[in-house]
């Protein structure tokens, strides 16, 4: 049996740490519990939004997980922000950001305090990718649990139906009295986002991860399954402590590709590439851009989800998850069942017991009839982005588009542009310093791609950003452009009235101005003077790494 105290004992055994135990008698520790396993429990609730905001209770339920195996559980916080909230403003730059500032006080705690394993609970876009960054990093046994999805709003709204009806006020399409209601209806209580947008993509490569309880992240976050999960999830660290499994056990290439398979199946967000090139750079894991195009060589579309398709996660869960896709996606070859898993088991194992689909459901394509026969997350190089950029052509858009480029530096500008008209059919939208370091922070464009889609111009207009996308964000977007514009790369030299051609068939971007041309334009290129020069903001622009490469913070260190 494994060592069950390996960093809870340095903190509170022998006479010389009689002052830890006694600040621990207040905060509810016996004399019995310093025998016992160390649990954090870190709980990214907050009122700040409400896909966080009901994760105190579940919180709670994974302490009494915990205690009741045998631990002694100790919750704890960290920081969250919206991305919905700041969505379009300067402080979506802080977005991305916080990715890092959550990994990073998860890590602290942990280490500080000399927990011997954790739960790590998480609810929105960059907090759970943060949970995932933290749970490799610390490498101590431990359990990701999804705050759980939303409920529909009235006639099956959601945030993206908001972002949406702006676009159509803009255009006349939709009443000033239309847009109160829809903005009054969308949102009905607690849980993240309801398509299948960044945050159930997440939850769902995590659990592929082999990182959460089976069907952890199909869910509703207001349900007694959520609450269990939450409970289970307490005492699965319990039980990993016990055992000696570690994360390190769990990650792996294969695990990865896991991953990145359910992802494409699922039809998920561009924001997977970002996060999972993070997470696997925590854990060790040489995964690269180009993975993604290996795997999704092979690898159907198969859910019809919002945005592009019809179906919120709440109508996925009613039919069983994603337990079942990934029993498919298991039999079919795809996955690589031999990974082990929080539970103990492999994946193989975790999915045997597994029912399939009602034979009527709709939601998931039979691999005989799939969405797209390949990835949607396509991986474009080209004169305009050498070292790579990712978009989400899901085969609704066509799969090559040639327009011309409209320039704009920065998003304000660009969304300025497409609501007072000035954006036409056939425009290839260029909005450019919203990368990692430009931005800084890499801000997400879904307010402009919204706008886009409720003035009627998805079919006819694309966009191209070294910034990146919402997982509501659906048409022709482009975005991870690399380099990106703060470090002179190619987008930052694209004139008004350039041609540009992506074509998704061959994976290309392409600026069609000759390399002459370029050069000159290089020559007489300037950086612009950085957003802030103090500050979290400032840090982050000096430290992070390129799009690429996951917009980690530590890349320097290799």
């Amino acid at each position: 049996m494994a060592d069950d105290r390996p960093y809870s004992s340095i903190v509170v055994d022998g006479v010389e740490q009689a002052p830890s135990r006694a600040m621990l008698y207040p905060v509810g520790f016996t004399e019995e519990d310093f025998k016992k396993p160390q649990i954090g429990i870190a709980s990214t609730w907050s009122m700040v939004t409400p896909c966080n905001m009901h994760i105190n209770t579940l919180a709670a339920e994974a302490a009494k997980g915990a205690d009741g195996a045998g631990s002694k559980a100790v919750e704890f916080n960290t920081i969250t922000v919206s991305d919905g909230i700041s969505m379009g403003t300067p402080g979506m730059r802080y977005s991305l950001v916080s990715r890092e500032v959550i990994a990073d006080s998860i890590e602290t705690v942990v280490g500080a305090q000399g927990f011997d394993g954790f739960v790590a609970i998480g609810g929105c876009d960059k907090n759970m990718p943060a949970c995932g960054m933290a749970i490799a990093r610390l490498d101590r046994p431990a359990v990701f649990v999804y705050g759980g999805t939303i409920l529909p709003g009235a006639q099956r709204r959601d945030i993206v139906s908001v972002f949406e009806a702006v676009g159509g006020h803009a255009a006349g399409t939709v009443s000033d009295i239309e847009l109160k209601e829809v903005e009054a209806t969308a949102i009905p209580g607690p849980g993240s986002c309801g398509g299948m947008y960044t945050a159930n993509t997440m939850a769902s490569c995590l659990e592929a991860l082999g990182l959460s309880l089976p069907n952890s992240s199909a869910q509703n976050a207001i349900s007694d399954a959520k609450k269990q999960d939450s409970y289970n999830a307490g005492a699965a660290v319990h039980h990993l402590i016990k055992r000696g499994m570690k994360p390190s056990d769990m990650l792996s290439m294969e695990a990865f590709e896991n991953a990145i398979t359910l992802s494409i199946a699922l039809e998920g967000s561009t924001n997977a590439v970002l996060h999972l090139l993070a997470i696997a750079h925590a854990a060790g894991i040489n995964l690269k851009l180009d993975d993604f195009t290996r795997v999704g060589a092979r690898v159907p579309v198969l859910a019809d989800m919002r945005p592009a398709g019809q179906y919120a996660m709440s109508e996925l869960i009613e039919i069983g998850g994603i337990q079942p896709l990934m029993k498919m996606l298991l039999n079919e070859g795809l996955l690589h069942g031999d990974c082990l898993t929080v539970t103990g088991q492999t994946l193989a194992e975790n999915l045997s017991k597994v029912d399939d689909y009602p034979a009527e459901q709709k939601i998931i394509r039979p691999f005989s009839n799939p969405i797209k026969k390949d990835s949607h997350l396509v991986v474009l190089r080209g004169n305009m982005a050498p070292e790579g950029a990712v978009a989400k052509i899901t085969g609704h858009e066509g799969l090559q588009f040639t327009g011309t480029a409209r320039c704009f530096h920065g998003e304000e500008a660009g969304m300025a542009a497409i609501m007072d008209g000035t954006v036409q059919k056939g425009d290839v939208v260029i909005i450019r310093y919203e990368g990692p370091r430009g931005g800084p922070g890499m801000r997400e464009m879904l307010s402009p791609t919204s706008a886009i889609n409720g003035r009627g111009l998805s079919e006819h207009v694309a966009m191209v950003t070294d910034g990146r996308f919402s997982g509501g964000s659906h048409g022709f977007v482009i975005g991870h452009v690399t380099p990106e514009a703060f470090d002179g790369g190619p987008i930052a030299l694209v004139e008004d009235g350039d041609q540009i051609t992506v074509d998704a068939e061959t994976r290309e971007l392409t600026l069609h101005v000759d390399d002459g041309e370029l050069a000159r334009r290089k020559n007489q290129w300037q950086r612009p003077t950085p957003y802030t020069t103090r500050g979290t903001l400032a840090k982050y622009a000096h430290l992070v790494a390129s799009a690429s490469e996951g917009a980690v913070t530590d890349k320097y260190l290799d």
